[in-house]
């Protein structure tokens, strides 16, 4: 994959086919890749972020456009730097030297063919994974194109109802994209390897924000893990960080509210007894201290 994918945008599973090298696609991006922090971050999952932090590059825009996201100043409100290439490896190199656990690209679908070109220039002198941190909107031929850079695949699986996912993210086709790009994932990458501090190298960490209202929903979306994917593969991180911040839609005061203790406790049951292994979070996981600071740091 080079950088004339962007002439006919179809990296996502959007297809938008607008070239982005002269218009904003449906990511609301251009074709040089945008970043709003790079940084070391220690809330991620305790394999990611197990000793100094995972090296976060928060790429802005993004394909999905969630009506609820946390990191909505770079996701719809669009802030950032435009990067080269070059700078971006440059990124890469200085995460790894203030001793980051590995290099974690945040919602980096729309700049694939950069993320390889940059990745070109400096695989040769990383010595940490790097992580792919995903929404789980994904096509199979970008993955197939990511072959040979990624070391641990992060994707969201959020819905598994086409009703929820068109209402809250105008894409009621997600789950058929996610769970096979999760698939495909889990494919690629193999099982789970770990180094000597407890850190994951290589495997499949699959997300899932529960939400007020989905809980059966969510449970849906365990019961397909379950059934589908390899446990050696993918462990499961089971999420209560869900907090509306003020721009949910009016006609969408269903989700305006924080999980309750019974939805998320209910649901990590439901993982309990499908024998899956994972991560889950405290009821203080939901709270805005835990949204990044974009501040345009590391860049």
């Amino acid at each position: 994959m080079d950088l004339n994918a962007y002439k006919s945008c179809r990296l996502c599973p959007r297809k938008c086919g607008i070239d982005r090298t002269s218009a904003k696609g449906r990511c609301g991006m251009g074709a040089a890749p945008v970043v709003a922090k790079a940084s070391l971050h220690m809330w991620e999952e305790p394999c990611i972020s197990y000793k100094n932090g995972a090296g976060t590059v928060f790429f802005s825009g993004c394909s999905l456009h969630c009506c609820f996201c946390q990191n909505n100043v770079i996701s719809n409100e669009l802030f950032g730097r435009e990067l080269t290439p070059a700078r971006l490896a440059d990124v890469f190199i200085s995460l790894q030297d203030r001793g980051a656990d590995n290099i974690d690209l945040v919602t980096p679908t729309h700049f694939v063919p950069d993320i390889i070109c940059a990745l070109d220039m400096v695989r040769h002198k990383l010595s940490i994974p790097v992580v792919y941190n995903t929404s789980g909107y994904e096509l199979p031929e970008t993955i197939a194109a990511l072959d040979g850079y990624i070391d641990v695949y992060m994707p969201d699986i959020k819905y598994f109802s086409s009703e929820a996912a068109s209402r809250y993210s105008n894409a009621p086709n997600y789950f058929e994209y996610a769970s096979a790009a999760v698939k495909a994932m889990t494919e690629q990458v193999g099982e789970l390897r770990y180094n000597e501090d407890g850190g994951l190298v290589r495997g499949t960490i699959i997300r899932h924000l529960v939400m007020p209202g989905l809980r059966h929903d969510s449970m849906k979306i365990l019961d397909w893990i379950a059934e589908n994917i390899f446990p050696e593969r993918a462990l499961v991180s089971i999420m209560n960080q869900y907090t509306p911040f003020g721009h949910i839609p009016a006609d969408m005061s269903e989700i305006n509210r924080r999980v309750t203790k019974m939805e998320y406790n209910s649901v990590v049951r439901h993982a309990q007894g499908l024998g899956i292994k994972g991560f889950t979070q405290e009821n203080s996981s939901a709270g805005t201290e835990y949204v990044p600071d974009f501040d345009l740091s590391g860049i």
